[in-house]
């Protein structure tokens, strides 16, 4: 079985580290070994030292890229939860790892449904203008341009963006 890097991508509170803590939780069911990098929790340790201009965020996508790639080639399957709001840091993570062992999943709630959800309350500090390059708002996010799995957790239940997440990886496997 060859490992594979899973790259979860979407704005803030769209879901991503939800989905990708459940799909692991189905891995570790299975005895299949898999390593989940959630961005949120690379921003207080390997990457630490970097802020939201984009050429920090390009860092920061290197950064784990370079990490999902080495344990990709160590036999583990990968779940990554990142922004990546640019489509040019989301080429770099599949140069990075080899298109053979990357699949892109954007994890799609529209900008007004995470402001909603505000998980994190980082919407309502953004508005205050108390984060600069804010996703969404004063950062762009881009889209994807080229085919990839989507998950509309904006317009979809948890369970059933859960199942068809964990469907997909299982299919792969």
């Amino acid at each position: 079985m060859k490992a594979h890097v899973y790259w979860l991508f979407g704005l803030s509170g769209a879901g991503k580290s939800t989905l990708a803590r459940a799909a692991a939780m189905q891995l570790v069911l299975y005895d299949h070994p898999f390593i989940l990098l959630d961005g949120d929790h690379l921003r207080n340790g390997l990457c630490r030292d970097l802020g939201f201009s984009d050429e920090d965020r390009t860092e920061n996508i290197r950064r784990v890229a370079e990490t999902a790639k080495l344990c990709a080639e160590a036999g583990i399957t990968v779940i990554a939860a990142l922004i990546t709001p640019k489509e040019s840091m989301r080429q770099l993570a599949k140069e990075i790892i080899g298109a053979d062992r990357f699949t892109p999943i954007f994890i799609d709630a529209g900008f007004e449904e995470c402001q909603r959800r505000d998980v994190k309350g980082l919407y309502a500090k953004a508005a205050k203008g108390e984060i600069k390059d804010f996703t969404g708002l004063t950062s762009s996010f881009e889209r994807p341009v080229g085919e990839c799995l989507t998950v509309r957790t904006g317009a979809e239940g948890v369970a059933e963006s859960v199942g068809r997440l964990v469907g997909f990886v299982w299919e792969k496997l």
